[in-house]
């Protein structure tokens, strides 16, 4: 069990791949850390970038000896991550983003928020930034519960027990006991590592003192991609597990899917065709009327464009979620697993006996 006099090396461990533009001001918030009693090592697994990331990071190195840089062939966040928690020399594992930047306290918050709660893992809510106006159209949705189905991390005030949390901070006995993160996963790693420590029997905590600000992405078009992606290999995280984390998750792929599926049947029965018209034109109203309330919070000059972004939202993740079906349920095309997981009771006894 986690004690008052619980001040230790912290690794924290941040997978990056041609963030030119990010990891500037990313690495200088972390660099500007208040440092913990028992130290801070900072581990950037670059995934072979090609856009001067890794030659701003190289330098970075030579002038900070706490910043130390490695390979990560993968080129993927997952593989990127494990390869710098088995780098690790601290007893905590702190997860970062290059796409974000952190309060000055932010390890300090965590460290405290890990030892007050005994929680097996700490994180902040997710706080954004945005420049552009479509930027901020997308910022507007995205802290609004009509995007995302009222999950508790996009709630800045949010304080208490979730089911997963942005990032992460855990001991390093955490991933001893329930694996480190799947390299199956391109997206939704965190989520699935969450989702096994809580099936473990495991305690996730958010923490409104953990701050951090994650900058939003700029085009319908990025943000479409983004949420497809996390559609698609939600399926696999579903399949691994055969339950889904949450329900919600399945909202989206069902109403993309009836929508297609009425329309498919249209061709053949007229009255399918009106039912899937009627459909489309009840999701736009509701856009429409969800749009004025996020427009009368933010700012009502975003009112135009706000519809097209809760539709980026919805279409991009159930139509994700559906590719990822027939991919990995209906064509069984799923990846051989690449890290041994341990079976869920051995997890389970492993967690309860941290707690001890």
């Amino acid at each position: 069990m986690t004690t008052p006099e619980f001040n230790p090396l912290v690794s924290i461990v941040l997978p990056c791949r041609n963030e030119q533009g990010y990891i500037q001001d990313c690495l200088q918030s972390i660099l500007h850390q208040e440092p913990p009693d028992g130290g801070l090592e900072i581990l950037v697994a670059d995934g072979m970038s090609t856009d001067g990331t890794r030659e701003y990071l190289e330098q970075m190195a030579g002038e900070h000896p706490q910043v130390r840089v490695l390979d990560n062939p993968g080129r993927i966040v997952s593989t990127g991550l494990n390869a710098a928690i088995r780098a690790a020399r601290g007893d905590v594992i702190l997860r970062m983003d290059a796409h974000t930047i952190y309060a000055p306290d932010y390890v300090r918050q965590c460290l405290s928020v890990l030892r007050e709660t005994g929680a097996d893992n700490v994180g902040g809510p997710m706080r954004t930034t945005a420049a552009t106006f479509m930027e901020r159209a997308i910022r507007a949705v995205f802290h609004s519960a009509y995007a995302v189905g009222g999950a508790r991390s996009h709630r800045a005030g949010y304080e208490g027990c979730v089911d997963t949390v942005i990032y992460g901070c855990w001991k390093k006995e955490v991933f001893e006991c329930i694996g480190c993160f799947d390299e199956e996963l391109v997206r939704n790693q965190d989520d699935e590592h969450n989702f096994r420590l809580t099936r473990a029997g495991g305690k996730i905590y958010q923490s409104a003192r953990i701050r951090s600000w994650y900058h939003v992405r700029g085009s319908l078009k990025a943000l479409f991609r983004q949420y497809m992606q996390y559609g698609y290999w939600k399926v696999l995280v579903i399949r691994k597990h055969r339950v889904p984390a949450s329900w919600r998750h399945l909202v989206p792929g069902a109403f993309v899917g009836g929508l297609c599926l009425l329309a498919v049947v249209g061709v053949f029965w007229f009255p399918a065709l009106w039912m899937a018209l009627g459909l489309a034109a009840l999701y736009a109203a509701a856009a429409l009327v969800l749009s004025v309330a996020i427009a009368a919070r933010a700012q009502w000059r975003l009112f135009p464009v706000l519809p097209a972004v809760l539709a980026c939202f919805h279409f991009g993740y159930g139509y994700g979620f559906l590719r990822g079906i027939l991919d990995f349920v209906v064509l069984n095309n799923a990846p051989e697993a690449k890290f041994v997981q341990l079976t869920r009771e051995r997890a389970r006894k492993c967690v309860e006996s941290l707690k001890r």
